[in-house]
């Protein structure tokens, strides 16, 4: 949760019955005014720049999230919050991607007391309670919400989801003008999965098959696919979800397999990061390292750039 102001600390405001509520008059404003804008200070052009120099091999993500993003701020009004939907396997930038993204809305970046995190695997891990999730769900929701309309909810691991859950929150992603006293259509929603991995490596795979250059995959050569692995899976959170039914995902961003130049691009950002002597032998020794599919050509990274970090280390 950032900055102390999650969904523990709402359960506590919300049972301090009879005392004092803790608002600040920062915080009152924000509840009854939709120009409260809390610690946002959006820099998209900052968010562009950050996406260019350190997301590595995601010409479609930087793509969809700089438009998305600048379209939906350069709305004053908008009639629903934003919902992006992050799809891909394991390292291949999801939550990095997230991360930059909210570094470059709040002053604060995931520190920000409006940048909400949720793990279905740290908040959500008795499926028995759903009911109880549920009723808590809700009430975080509405309740960062009324302290701040400029609020992001990050919902890390749908793929782990209890089916259901998550529609309860289905209320504050339409295009209503106010629900539950709440004023939340400048709110900005992000999912993360890595549900639809598979058929994202699988199709690009296909397409380097066919010496489709990477580069020119587009939306719509995996967007169907991606839906219809995601959403009618019973084991991942969207399944049968009135989310989709109901079109209340603005994007879908998929996130594709990284070749092993990509791989070598993210062991040189590591080694700057560490403070380390950029080598050849380091860069080489740590690419050849990693697990790459299919088994024979070696196309591209079975984990993508998740592991870099620690093998530098092991090779430095």
């Amino acid at each position: 949760m950032g900055g102390g102001s999650g969904p523990l600390r709402f359960l506590l405001l919300l049972g301090a019955a009879g005392s004092a509520t803790p608002w600040d008059l920062r915080s009152l404003r924000c509840s009854f005014s939709a120009a409260c804008e809390c610690d946002f200070r959006p820099d998209v052009r900052g968010l562009e720049c950050d996406l260019a120099l350190n997301l590595v091999g995601q010409h479609l993500v930087r793509q969809l999230v700089v438009k998305g993003v600048r379209e939906f701020l350069q709305n004053h009004d908008p009639v629903k919050p934003l919902v992006m939907s992050f799809h891909g396997w394991t390292g291949t930038g999801k939550t990095f991607v997230s991360s930059m993204l909210v570094r470059n809305l709040f002053r604060d970046g995931l520190r920000s007391p409006y940048v909400h995190q949720f793990s279905p695997i740290v908040h959500f891990p008795h499926p028995e309670q759903i009911k109880q999730y549920k009723e808590n769900l809700k009430s975080w929701i509405q309740g960062n919400l009324t302290n701040c309309g400029r609020s992001v909810f990050l919902f890390d691991e749908m793929d782990k989801m209890h089916p259901g859950l998550i529609d309860v929150i289905i209320p504050f992603l339409g295009p209503s003008w106010v629900v539950y006293g709440t004023n939340y259509r400048k709110a900005i929603f992000i999912f993360i999965s890595n549900g639809g991995g598979e058929q994202i490596n699988q199709m690009t795979l296909d397409l380097w098959y066919a010496r489709k250059d990477r580069e020119e995959i587009s939306l719509q050569d995996l967007e169907s696919a991606v839906s219809e692995a995601v959403f009618e899976n019973p084991n991942n959170g969207f399944w049968k979800s009135g989310i989709i039914e109901e079109h209340l995902i603005d994007l879908l961003v998929p996130f594709l397999p990284l070749k092993q130049h990509h791989v070598k691009q993210c062991v040189v950002n590591e080694l700057i990061q560490q403070g380390l002597t950029v080598r050849q032998d380091i860069i080489q020794a740590v690419a050849d390292s990693i697990p790459y599919f299919p088994e024979e050509e070696r196309a591209f990274s079975s984990t993508g750039c998740k592991t870099v970090a620690s093998r530098v280390t092991f090779f430095s």
